[in-house]
């Protein structure tokens, strides 16, 4: 098996074997980068010289027999979202300027530097990541290594992409409405969202109570042995929750036959492409003969849509209004009217929208009393042409439409897992979501690793 198509798992093993090496790994990866990446543009930077730097520290402590951490030498990208001690953090837009000091790491990056694990640059994002494609004026246009003339998906696509295309096993993504689980989707790999402040954020994101950080990855054990490393605690986020009691790799292989899964394709309101739903009924009828007792049950809360998107422009002109005059001008202009709705906005309308969230939140929690997780699909389509914003020929005029699967979740602040199934006849990836209770990240990775065996 070439390197750049192992697990972070099967790296480590074989680090500590001695087959392969840190250096050997990333090189590969780096080389890999080189020939593919033009096409699909998932890395706006690629640190060559601290990449290798890393990895040849790393190699020196696997010879001696000491490993860092869980990860020590893996590869991995960091969205361009996390501030990065030694790389600027444009976000994708054209208003933050490049010439400062850029000497912190945010927790997600600190974490990973304690862990050994070698940075190879910075992933792609649209404008502040602000939508559900990946795509600025900044970065250009990020595509699915599926297909490269249909979308990433956003707004983690190019850490989705980076995976997908074997430039290293694992990515860092933020989620404030699907960013992680619709990019996974759309390029066939794993991305994780874990329970709201599981991983700590800091600065704190404008999205405030949306906002989540995790792993997009190959596999879900990746994603519980990444999810360990980046869960610890971090004094700068206030709302990080207290550090888990075990570990989420170690719990994977709990008993979960038997359990009482609830499978809602279309969340009572949701139009569902049919090949998608089909792949998606066939998968769970998979999982219903494996062990699992799935029911056809829809969660009954109404489509939080509007809520959802005036907690999202709110977050939106917050975060603006500190960038530097002149900068509505600059920003791409889909955000530009987000910002405008955002600024209309009053106290009580957000409240308003915090009260809708709440009311989703307590329907899900008396819906876990009975089923254990629930499945949906993770979106309703597969990928569609790059470069738009709505699927092109569709009447819709905003992201959160296409989305309908994913942002409730981050209202509630639910963990919610998103792992492939399936290929259209087009070729094109299709995910299926899981969602456990607030908390339940253990449990729902280990549903999503059950699930993963039934179904490969």
């Amino acid at each position: 098996m070439e390197p750049t198509d192992m697990t972070a798992v099967e790296l480590v093993s074989a680090f500590s074997s001695g087959e392969l090496s840190p250096v050997e790994v990333t090189r590969a990866v780096l080389d890999r980068i080189a020939a593919h990446d033009r096409e699909i543009n998932s890395f706006c930077l690629v640190d060559e010289e601290k990449a290798l730097d890393q990895a040849r520290r790393s190699e020196e402590r696997w010879r001696t027999g000491y490993s860092k951490g869980l990860l020590d030498g893996v590869p991995i990208s960091i969205k361009d979202i996390f501030l990065t001690d030694g790389w600027p953090t444009l976000r994708g837009s054209q208003a933050i300027d490049e010439n400062q000091d850029w000497n912190v790491d945010s927790p997600v990056a600190a974490r990973l530097r304690e862990d050994g694990m070698v940075l190879l640059g910075k992933t792609t994002t649209p404008e502040i990541a602000w939508k559900a494609v990946t795509d600025s004026a900044l970065y250009g246009v990020t595509t699915n290594p599926a297909d490269t003339t249909k979308t990433a998906g956003g707004s983690s696509g190019g850490s989705a992409a980076a995976v997908a295309a074997g430039f290293g096993p694992c990515s860092v993504g933020t989620d404030g409405g699907g960013s992680i689980r619709i990019p996974a989707s759309f390029c066939g790999v794993v991305g994780f969202k874990p329970t709201h402040g599981r991983i700590p954020i800091f600065p704190a994101s404008p999205f405030g109570p949306l906002a989540h950080a995790g792993p997009i990855t190959r596999t879900v054990e990746d994603a519980a042995l990444l999810t360990d490393i980046l869960a610890l605690p971090d004094p700068r986020d206030p709302t990080a929750l207290a550090p888990p009691l075990t570990t989420f790799r170690g719990g994977l292989n709990r008993e979960v036959v038997g359990m009482d899964v609830a499978y809602s394709k279309t969340l009572g309101y949701v139009d569902v492409d049919p090949e998608v739903g089909e792949i998606v009924d066939r998968a769970v009828r998979v999982l219903d003969e494996a062990g699992l007792r799935v029911t056809a049950a829809d969660p009954g809360f109404t489509d939080p849509l509007e809520a959802f998107e005036n907690l999202w422009a709110a977050g939106a002109a917050t975060m603006l209004k500190t960038f530097p005059e002149g900068t509505r001008d600059k920003v791409d202009p889909g955000l530009g009217r987000v910002w405008s709705h955002g600024e209309q906005l009053g106290a009580v309308d957000y409240l308003e929208a915090r009260a809708v969230a709440a009311a989703v939140g307590i329907t899900m929690g008396s819906f876990h009393q009975k089923y254990n997780v629930l499945i949906t699909p993770t979106m309703p389509i597969p990928a569609f042409e790059a470069g738009h914003d709505v699927p092109p020929g569709s009447s819709l005029t905003s992201w959160p439409q296409w989305t309908p699967f994913t942002y409730p979740f981050n209202l509630t602040q639910q963990p919610a897992i998103s792992i492939p199934v399936g290929t259209t006849s087009a070729g094109l990836p299709v995910g299926l979501q899981i969602v456990g209770p607030r908390h339940s990240d253990d449990l729902l990775l280990a549903v999503a690793r059950f699930a993963e065996y039934a179904l490969s």
